[in-house]
């Protein structure tokens, strides 16, 4: 499959069929997604995936504090004391995720500092965040964030960053 036909590089991606594989043993799992640094290619990654529309449920794209306060209900305050690049804010996405996405079990979000510019006193260009939120049976959500730092340009570290957040939630989902 050409670049041009497959631009998230995702229609035989590994981690993407990993995934699957977990989700399709968890029976009626769906995952959803928010994105801020990746503006999309998670989403899209995911899609590529052929029967993705069994496990994937949405995705949101809140590029700006505004889209990440009024569609996934982070706290202004948490973006004035922590920054969007934070993983407190990561997992306000991603606990606000399942809290819009209820047919979703799980969710990663995604917040970062692409480049080339951006970079902040204690937030390199690479620096990114991942927030993950899981619904229990008993519909306690639990939530968990780790921060990363991607080397190359913002092509790489938009990359890099989607390869992570799939490995890393397939491995929460495995979790649950």
């Amino acid at each position: 499959m050409n670049q041009a036909n497959d631009p998230a590089g995702a229609g035989h991606n590994p981690d993407v069929k990993a995934l699957f594989d977990v989700l399709g043993k968890r029976g009626d799992w769906k995952v959803a997604v928010a994105e801020s640094c990746t503006g999309g290619l998670l989403a899209a990654a995911l899609t590529a995936q052929a029967g993705s529309s069994a496990w994937f449920d949405r995705g949101f794209v809140t590029y700006s504090n505004d889209a990440k306060q009024e569609l996934l209900g982070v706290a202004p305050q948490s973006l004035q004391e922590h920054g969007a690049v934070s993983e407190q804010v990561a997992c306000e996405m991603a606990a606000g995720v399942l809290a819009a996405a209820q047919p979703a079990r799980a969710a990663v979000s995604i917040t970062g500092i692409a480049g080339p510019d951006g970079a902040v006193p204690g937030k390199p260009v690479g620096t990114v965040c991942f927030g993950f939120a899981r619904r229990s049976d008993d519909g306690v959500v639990i939530v968990a964030a780790t921060t990363e730092h991607f080397e190359g340009d913002r092509a790489a570290v938009r990359a890099a960053s989607v390869g992570y957040a799939l490995r890393a939630l397939t491995a929460f989902c495995k979790q649950g």
